[in-house]
């Protein structure tokens, strides 16, 4: 079980002032020594939090290896193509959310997405789809060629406890339904230190991406201790099994 931290809303706190600090490249170095395994960041087309420096610095001087979140556009696709980061996951974008509220819609625009998948792959970068864990979707992902595909876990992260067990339930068959296809399985969005546990025990899911709440714990705790504490949590999940 791998640990991905965005480290977005280190950017955020640094653009709604307009300042250089805090620098989200060394709030990703302090996230790698808390054990993350990887950096996440979502380079959105209006830059609000995460500027193109950031996943330039990200890019050249992680010790771990950057997973580029981005909209499927010909801005970004440059981008990601010349930068060649590791990962990119491939996020849905409305200008107006204050987050990713859902995932894409691959079924809808299998032949654009196909295309992208192809020229990211034919730069070296493994691709991922944030989906939602809806079987036509899954189908969609593994039509179009995708290797990998990140589950929303938002639809969770935000019902009452008491409907908890049947939004696990939902993931659990996506992620189980993908990975019989062939796909690998990540998952993320909304993640805390209190939910994470189920999400974390599913067997298929291979990488969590959190961002948010570990930001939010960082300012009580310490970026290292955050990250570690929310790693322990998830690993001893996943051993629970």
């Amino acid at each position: 079980m791998k640990l991905g931290v965005n480290i977005d809303h280190a950017a955020t706190l640094r653009q709604v002032r307009g300042v250089d600090y805090p620098d989200p490249f060394e709030i990703a170095l302090l996230a790698e020594k808390g054990g993350a395994d990887y950096i996440t960041a979502h380079l959105r087309e209006d830059r609000r939090h995460i500027q193109d420096r950031d996943i330039e610095a990200l890019r050249s001087g992680l010790t771990t290896y950057l997973n580029l979140e981005m909209a499927v556009t010909d801005e970004m696709l440059a981008v990601a193509c010349r930068l060649r980061p590791r990962d990119v996951c491939l996020v849905p974008e409305k200008r107006q959310e204050l987050t990713t509220e859902g995932g894409l819609n691959v079924a809808a625009q299998i032949e654009r997405l196909r295309d992208a998948c192809r020229r990211l792959a034919e730069s070296g970068i493994r691709v991922s789809l944030f989906i939602d864990p809806d079987p036509l979707q899954i189908e969609a992902a593994v039509e179009i060629g995708a290797p990998v595909i990140e589950i929303h876990t938002g639809h969770y992260a935000n019902v009452p406890r008491d409907k908890h067990t049947e939004q696990v339930a939902i993931i659990q068959r996506a992620a189980t339904q993908a990975s019989k296809a062939g796909l690998l399985v990540n998952a993320g969005h909304g993640l805390t230190i209190d939910n994470v546990g189920a999400i974390a025990a599913i067997p298929e899911i291979m990488e969590l991406n959190i961002g948010h709440s570990i930001i939010a714990r960082a300012l009580y705790l310490g970026m290292e201790p955050a990250v570690r504490e929310m790693k322990t949590i998830m690993q001893r999940a996943a051993i629970q099994l």
